[in-house]
């Protein structure tokens, strides 16, 4: 289930079941903006950072809680609402895991003793906390963020890394770190996947090489392909047009620019290029899926 915001909002929601879903938050603008959702006191909250900062803003704006990159930000208080009221950065991002405290339960029934909140003397008191976010949390969230599954999986495959997400997060040994992907374990490493990332979509028109990219992010060609498909689930162009052909459609569907703008911004040289790869993605061209998209609303 997506939000209602308009066609370039930052914020997608993707409901999992029954009082379980995920929000992915994304401000790719040079402005900060705002983020409100009235959630209720039966749900407890997890917030990560994987790019930029927000501000979590409380009691009417009177209080501010920052959080910075790879940080993570628990709520959770039973005796009061805690609706959502950020403002996201310029070029930030976040993955936010929102479920009620009945479904939290269920992951953990057998496990609670290691969860401070759950225990009898704390079930009815609020609980905020901040974490760093280790490298196997970090490439889980990344996996969450960036993925090119078939629609028809795409909702099972997130759930399955939100479990894995919520088991990291509470995992008492360290010692997972190391097991879940011994070529980000240094997170050097991660690092520098994270840099080429941003770097082919940022030159998005114009990407670099492969070898370019490489030099650039300071790491041999075999360690970036073997990273960036750990990492992103991808290999580095197949997730750059699939970034590509996302952020096209949003443009298109904004009504701001014509199809030859399109493709000029997302590196095609001429509009039938750019028709023949929207094409291939969406199954229907341009014309046609704003079209369609038209007659449904």
């Amino acid at each position: 289930m997506e939000d209602k915001n308009n066609a370039l909002s930052p914020f997608e929601e993707i409901y999992l079941e029954e009082g379980f879903y995920v929000l992915k938050i994304q401000n790719n603008s040079p402005l900060p903006q705002k983020l409100t959702k009235a959630i209720d006191s039966t749900y407890i909250q997890f917030h990560f950072c994987l790019k930029g900062s927000a501000d979590f803003l409380f009691n009417e704006g009177s209080y501010s809680l920052p959080v910075s990159e790879e940080q993570s930000l628990l709520l959770y208080n039973t005796q009061k609402d805690l609706p959502l009221n950020a403002v996201l950065q310029p070029n930030a991002w976040m993955f936010s895991v929102v479920m009620t405290l009945r479904k939290f339960h269920t992951l953990f029934s057998r496990e609670a003793h290691i969860i401070p909140f759950l225990s009898n003397e704390n079930k009815d008191k609020k609980y905020y906390a901040q974490e760093a976010v280790s490298p196997s949390i970090a490439v889980v969230i990344s996996q969450l963020m960036y993925n090119s599954l078939h629609s028809n999986i795409k909702d099972l495959y997130i759930k399955a890394k939100v479990y894995e997400l919520m088991a990291l997060y509470f995992n008492v040994s360290e010692e997972a770190d190391t097991a879940q992907c011994p070529f980000l374990v240094d997170e050097d490493n991660l690092k520098r996947i994270r840099k080429a990332k941003e770097i082919v979509v940022s030159r998005m028109a114009e990407p670099p090489t492969l070898t370019e990219l490489s030099q650039e992010i300071g790491l041999s060609l075999k360690k970036l392909k073997e990273g960036f498909k750990q990492v992103y689930g991808d290999s580095v162009y197949s997730f750059l047009f699939d970034y590509k052909m996302e952020y096209g459609r949003k443009l298109l569907v904004s009504g701001a620019y014509n199809v030859n703008e399109v493709g000029l911004k997302i590196g095609y040289s001429t509009a039938s290029h750019y028709i023949a790869a929207f094409k291939k993605k969406y199954g229907t061209t341009p014309k046609k899926y704003l079209t369609a998209a038209a007659s449904a609303v």
